[in-house]
């Protein structure tokens, strides 16, 4: 079983570091500062949605304080 996992994992470096040297090779660049450029890119897009994400929240929240709905006219 351990065996297999390793096959997999090699498989997956071999084939995904392949495209980033490609890419590298294609660019004039060195293959490590294309797969950190990818690394950084997708921790950048993770965190632009997570801001987004509690942005939103944020306003919700103010919203709900700023429009209470009011049961009748007495709790004025």
């Amino acid at each position: 079983m351990l065996q297999w996992v390793y096959n997999v994992r090699h498989y997956f470096e071999r084939h995904g570091y392949y495209v980033c040297a490609r890419l590298a090779e294609r660019l004039g660049m060195r293959a490590k500062s294309v797969r950190l450029l990818f690394i950084y890119l997708s921790f950048a897009t993770l965190g632009v949605w997570f801001a987004i994400y509690v942005t939103l929240g944020f306003f919700l929240h103010i919203k709900d304080l700023v429009y209470t709905k009011r049961t009748s006219v007495f709790d004025l």
